[in-house]
């Protein structure tokens, strides 16, 4: 195993960063052959793991961290898609199809990932068939992500609308949660809107509003929607 930085990465079966990701639940026998594979690094806010069109050397296992992946036009428009969490595989599908990276991955906070060539990890799923069943697990999830952003963008009558749903997506992995939600504010306003496809202004707007009642509350980066319900009613609004 070869790492970066000067860093030791721990084993994946030893990791203390170990959690529900997919491949962090792959066997032990599979788990030791990934960390013969892979080399590991750590990003600084703001750096860029890959770009879009840049041809697809490997996956990117996101251990800590966040990650904001996005798309350009030539005209030099941005959308950003979605926002990678630990335990999620970047680069996937382009592996898969020997195409080059299809958005670009920015580190929105300092980020420690572990990548693996294209070559190995094709040779890792054919050694160990069992592991398929993660992948499309992956896939699979990327998916439905990528639809509901689709549906964010497309289907939500108004900004408001898309801004709560955006909230609630980032704060909760159960989509009906009635608790309480807590999480970090990871983007900025004009970085919201390049999600939700309108101006930084209109975000502020909205964000305002929302404060106003009482619907969430923000303090510096800390984000908490006290009445998940409440806020969803938004989206139907």
């Amino acid at each position: 195993m070869s790492t970066t930085n000067g860093l030791h990465a721990s084993p994946c079966v030893n990791c203390t960063l170990r959690g529900d990701g997919y491949f962090c639940q792959m066997e032990r026998s599979t788990l030791k052959e990934l960390d013969l594979i892979r080399s590991t690094s750590h990003y600084p806010q703001g750096a860029t793991l890959f770009m879009e069109n840049q041809p697809s050397r490997g996956i990117y296992i996101l251990c800590e961290g966040q990650v904001k992946m996005s798309i350009s036009s030539s005209e030099g428009k941005t959308l950003s898609l979605r926002i990678a969490k630990p335990g999620e595989v970047l680069g996937l599908s382009s592996v898969f199809t020997g195409t080059p990276y299809v958005a670009t991955a920015e580190a929105l906070r300092p980020c420690q990932v572990a990548f693996v060539r294209r070559e190995d990890f094709l040779r890792l799923l054919a050694e160990h068939p069992q592991t398929y069943r993660t992948v499309l697990n992956q896939v699979g999830n990327q998916l439905r992500v990528a639809c509901e952003q689709i549906r964010t963008l497309g289907l939500a009558n108004s900004v408001t609308a898309k801004v709560a749903r955006l909230l609630l997506d980032w704060s909760s992995d159960t989509p009906q949660s009635k608790q309480p939600l807590h999480s970090t504010m990871p983007l900025t306003h004009e970085e919201i809107a390049e999600f939700v496809g309108t101006t930084r202004e209109s975000v502020t707007r909205a964000l305002s509003s929302f404060k106003s009642k009482q619907l969430i509350s923000l303090h510096g980066s800390s984000l908490t929607i006290p009445n998940p319900s409440a806020l969803r009613a938004c989206i139907g609004a």
